[in-house]
């Protein structure tokens, strides 16, 4: 049965979404089965998804899952103008606690776009004495507004924090007081800078956000968009590392070299990927797309796709020859307990 959807994004450059699958009406918005082989995305110069399947779908929800004949859906709800109930939230916020007036003014209801909201943020957040923020807000405008792949992916780290985190009540909760959010947006600010050449500036910002937020992100690393980093403290991603799309990552995540090895050296994480409180992820290993890994593990090996791995070192539920294997998105279900209690029986 063949499906067409297009996707309407809340800038002027339409986004289609283009896949051919059999889908059952009961199919859940997680699941791994019974999903899109093929997905084109031109919205974002991103690590593109090599899922089998389309982690759009859980975008999609119902409507995608509810059709049973061929059809061109315009889906324009479905991404929505962020900008806008931010807006709207910031403005019922304020109703309800006016001593945040002049907070949310300078923060949200002032600025015309997204871009500049949060730009003037990142620069109040990380700005020092001989730092000023007028000129870091000048450098972030910059590139914000010149790169729409960049907004593209966080609009979609928004989503991801307002649906996967149940702490997170609304999207401009989420933009004022998540400190892996506005960190994961600084680093895309650096990385379009060190890609650029301007190497020095970038590291500058890395550093203040280490300081700030206590997230370590090198510039050079390449981060996908639908990124949760759940309360962030003590995230460190190495020089070369790759973070696929749609990835949760809880605080104390280490994605680092051996130590033994220079040039490529650090973990490829794929799709769809959930990684634990206090994992160690070490050297240019690959995690594949829609594996989990338990708090506290320590990975030097390749983990294969769909499967869960925990322990010191990590050890693959299920065993080896035969593991268990994952039937729904493990970033998008935050579930962090399921088969592993059942592989390790001293576990209460």
């Amino acid at each position: 049965m063949m499906r067409r959807h297009s996707l309407l994004t809340s800038t002027p450059k339409r986004v289609s979404l283009v896949f051919v699958a059999h889908i059952h009406s009961k199919t859940h918005p997680h699941t791994l089965l019974g999903v899109p082989k093929q997905v084109s995305q031109t919205h974002n110069h991103y690590p593109k998804p090599s899922f089998s399947f389309n982690p759009f779908l859980h975008i999609f929800n119902h409507r995608v899952n509810t059709l049973h004949t061929a059809q061109h859906v315009e889906v324009n709800e479905v991404v929505g103008d962020v900008w806008m109930r931010m807006q709207e939230e910031a403005t019922l916020d304020v109703t309800v606690e006016p001593i945040l007036s002049s907070y949310y003014n300078t923060s949200i209801l002032s600025h015309r776009s997204l871009q500049t909201a949060l730009a003037n943020h990142l620069a109040t957040k990380l700005s020092s004495s001989s730092l000023p923020s007028n000129t870091l807000c000048d450098l972030f405008v910059k590139v914000l507004e010149t790169d729409e792949a960049i907004m593209d992916a966080v609009k979609n780290d928004l989503r991801a924090v307002k649906e996967r985190d149940p702490a997170c009540t609304s999207y401009v909760h989420c933009f004022l007081n998540f400190k892996g959010f506005l960190a994961c947006q600084a680093h895309r600010v650096a990385n379009k800078l060190w890609l650029q050449g301007r190497k020095v500036v970038a590291v500058m910002i890395q550093n203040r956000v280490s300081e700030v937020f206590a997230v370590d992100i090198h510039p050079g690393a390449k981060i996908g968009s639908g990124i949760l980093l759940d309360h962030a403290t003590g995230i460190v991603v190495g020089e070369t590392a790759v973070i696929g799309n749609n990835v949760s990552i809880l605080h104390s995540v280490t994605l680092g070299g051996t130590g033994k090895e220079s040039g490529n050296r650090h973990p490829k994480i794929g799709d769809g990927v959930l990684i634990g409180a206090g994992t160690c992820i070490l050297g240019n290993i690959t995690v594949g797309d829609g594996a989990k890994i338990g708090a506290g593990s320590v990975v030097i090996k390749d983990v294969p796709p769909r499967t869960t791995v925990v322990g010191n070192p990590a050890h693959l539920v299920g065993g080896k020859h035969n593991p268990v294997k994952l039937d729904k998105i493990p970033s998008f279900t935050m579930d962090h307990t399921s088969h592993i209690g059942e592989f390790y029986d001293y576990c209460v």
